[in-house]
């Protein structure tokens, strides 16, 4: 069957990514977006798990209920394609395989895959959100958590959350059609509250990707060298890996502005969710995580790109 519309949706196989495939197919059939049957493309990096999510999926009592898939008489398909965005081969096989099959291009793309490593900072207490900047005190080294390891969570965090989500943004924008959107999905946890005045600076001046990128660069030299706290980072790999997904998020709506194709770029904040991330300490469902995101999608934002989101409006980075 053809498709007049297809989407991405990447880290989809379980919590948020997997609620936002589910309010894709049921969201769609009462979008502006709709002009025909729809392909979600629900990715993830461990094949088994994604399709395991996709036979979920088939069987949603939701889904069945609103008869939102093609098997049901509905518009949506969903199908499974593996994609690991840490790893450059992966996202090129995939872009490929895109080009391949959808030679028109796609519509949308929410990024959702990302990672939280254990031995680095809390970051998922909802306080921790709404804290200002006090200079931290980094962690103290315990027996299983040698100053070394924090460079190397620092590492690993930022290869994933933000070089692969930023690889996995500039490999799929061209592919969009003109009037397309992609969500960036990222976390209160980088808001910039959290830095000190010279390094929320330097984030709000950025203008070009190699600016966002240098300074993920300055926080990992800071926490090889222990000085991250003194030099104005929070003591969070997390934290800031979704700093820079908002700030390069930011960086490539500007530049996409400049196309003139109508493609629209934004980073949103899903909120406190429960999920394995969160260690089920969140305050709302997985469906309302996927809510802004979705919206950011299918809904009307008013021609706004750049921006940062939670709770379905604009709100301050």
């Amino acid at each position: 069957m053809p498709h007049s519309r297809v989407a991405v949706v990447t880290g989809a196989n379980k919590g948020i990514g997997l609620a936002i495939v589910r309010q894709l197919a049921l969201e769609y059939p009462k979008s502006s977006y709709n002009n025909g049957p729809f392909l979600i493309y629900l990715t993830a990096r461990n094949q088994e798990r994604g399709e395991r999510a996709l036979a979920s999926l088939h069987q949603d009592p939701q889904l069945r209920t609103a008869q939102a898939l093609a098997q049901d008489g509905g518009l949506s398909e969903i199908a499974f394609h593996a994609l690991d965005i840490s790893q450059t081969h992966s996202i090129r096989v995939f872009t490929a395989f895109l080009k391949e099959h959808h030679p028109q291009g796609i519509d949308f793309v929410i990024n959702n895959a990302g990672i939280a490593m254990n031995g680095f900072g809390e970051i998922y207490s909802a306080p921790l959100w709404q804290e200002p900047f006090r200079k931290p005190t980094a962690p103290a080294p315990g027996p299983t958590s040698p100053p070394s390891t924090y460079a190397t969570v620092v590492k690993e965090t930022l290869q994933c959350n933000y070089y692969g989500t930023l690889e996995a943004t500039q490999d799929l924008l061209p592919l969009l059609r003109p009037g397309g959107r992609l969500v960036n999905v990222s976390s209160m946890a980088g808001h910039l509250h959290k830095y000190s005045p010279a390094v929320r600076e330097r984030f709000l001046a950025a203008r070009t990707v190699g600016e966002v990128t240098a300074l993920m660069e300055a926080f990992k030299a800071a926490v090889a060298a222990g000085r991250e706290a003194e030099q104005g980072w929070p003591c969070a790999a997390y934290a800031v890996s979704k700093a820079g997904v908002t700030g390069v998020t930011r960086v490539l709506a500007w530049e996409e502005r400049q196309r003139g194709r109508g493609v629209l770029l934004n980073a949103c904040c899903p909120g406190y969710v429960r999920t394995d991330m969160t260690r089920g300490g969140g305050t709302k469902t997985v469906d309302e995580g996927a809510r802004t995101p979705v919206m950011l999608a299918l809904g009307e934002v008013d021609g706004r790109s750049g921006e940062f989101w939670q709770g379905e409006r604009v709100i301050e980075w």
